[in-house]
C-alpha cells in the first residue's frame, strides 16, 4: 500500500516508553504507513524522545490534553485515504493495514472496520471479539463482516472522509466509551460499521488499576443517551445513575460530572433514525440475554 492510501494515528499522553516500543513495531510493518503521533500535552519528554529515536514519525503537539479528540486532530492532519488508529500500547499485525485498505476499496460505503484484537504477551483474544462477531444486526450482503455499533478505539480503521463527515469523536465525552457515539453517527449517516476478523490489532495494556475508568464510562453512557437516544431512554439511564450514586463511588462521581454537561448534551440532541435506534435496541436485548 502506498503512503497515501493508509496511515496510522496515535494519541498519547505521558507514556513515552510504551509509545517508543509501539513505534518499533509500527515502523517495521511491510505497508510502511505514514505515522502521526498526536501528543496530548505530555510533560515526560515524549516529543524530545520521539525526535531522537523516530525522526521519520510526524508529531502533532497539542497545548492541552484533549482526550479522544486528539484522534480528530490526527485525522485532520494526516491526508491518507484510510486511517488506522493505534494507542501507545497497541499496534497492527503485518499485512492487516493492507487488508483493511483493500476491504475499504472494495466496499465504498464502509466507514469503519473494527479489527479482531489480541491482548497481552499471550495474544489472548479480547472478549469483545465474540461480542462483535455475534452482533444481532441484520447482515448486509457483500460486507466483510457483521454490522456493529461498537468497537475498540485502538483497533479500528476508518475511511477518512466518513470520519470527518460524521464529526469524529464528540467533544463532550473527552474519553471513556467514546466509540459508541461515533459508531451511532457513522451508521446514522449511511456508512457501514463492520467487524472484520480478517484484520488484527494487538493490544498490550499496562497492568494495574484504572480508578477513573468506571466513572468516565458511566458518565459517557448517559451523555450518549441524551445526545442520540429517545428521551424516555435518556431519562431512564439518568435515573438509574442517580439511584446507584448513594452506594457506588463510580456512579456518584459520574453523576457529579454529568450534571454540568447536561445542558450541552440537550442542546446537541440529534436522535437516531428509527432503523438505527431499532439496531441499538436489538443489541441491548442481546446483551441482556447473555
Amino acid at each position: 500500500m502506498s503512503a497515501a492510501t493508509v496511515g496510522v494515528v496515535i494519541a498519547t499522553r505521558n507514556r513515552a516508553t510504551r509509545l517508543l516500543a509501539t513505534l518499533d513495531r509500527l515502523t517495521a510493518l511491510p505497508e510502511r504507513p505514514p505515522i502521526l503521533v498526536v501528543d496530548n500535552a505530555s510533560d515526560d519528554g515524549t516529543r524530545a524522545r520521539l525526535a531522537d529515536r523516530f525522526p521519520e514519525v510526524h508529531v502533532l503537539g497539542l497545548p492541552a490534553n484533549r482526550g479522544a479528540l486528539a484522534r480528530n486532530y490526527g485525522v485532520q492532519a494526516l491526508s491518507a485515504r484510510y486511517i488506522a488508529f493505534s494507542d501507545d500500547d497497541s499496534w497492527w499485525a503485518p499485512g492487516s493495514l493492507a487488508a483493511a485498505a483493500g476491504l475499504m476499496e472494495a466496499h465504498p460505503r464502509l466507514g469503519l472496520l473494527a479489527a479482531r484484537t489480541l491482548v497481552g504477551e499471550a495474544r489472548t483474544p479480547d472478549p469483545l471479539n465474540d461480542v462483535l462477531a455475534d452482533s444481532p444486526a441484520p447482515a448486509r450482503d457483500g460486507l466483510p463482516g457483521p454490522p456493529v455499533l461498537g468497537f475498540l478505539g485502538c483497533a479500528a480503521v476508518v475511511r477518512r472522509s466518513a470520519f470527518l463527515s460524521a464529526g469524529g469523536y464528540h467533544p463532550l465525552l473527552f474519553f471513556g466509551a467514546e466509540e459508541t457515539l461515533l459508531a451511532y453517527d457513522l451508521t446514522a449517516a449511511g456508512w457501514h460499521v463492520c467487524y472484520a476478523p480478517q484484520i488484527t490489532a494487538v493490544h498490550q495494556p499496562a497492568t494495574g488499576p484504572r480508578p477513573s475508568r468506571g466513572t468516565l464510562v458511566r458518565r459517557n453512557e448517559v451523555l450518549t443517551a441524551w445526545l442520540r437516544r429517545p428521551l424516555p431512554e435518556a431519562l431512564r439511564q439518568t435515573w438509574r445513575l442517580a439511584r446507584d450514586a448513594p452506594r457506588e463511588g463510580a456512579a456518584r462521581h459520574a453523576l457529579a460530572q454529568l450534571l454540568p454537561r447536561l445542558p450541552a448534551a440537550v442542546r446537541g440532541r440529534r436522535p437516531l433514525p428509527d432503523d438505527v435506534e431499532a439496531h441499538v435496541r436489538r443489541l441491548e436485548l442481546s446483551h441482556a440475554a447473555r
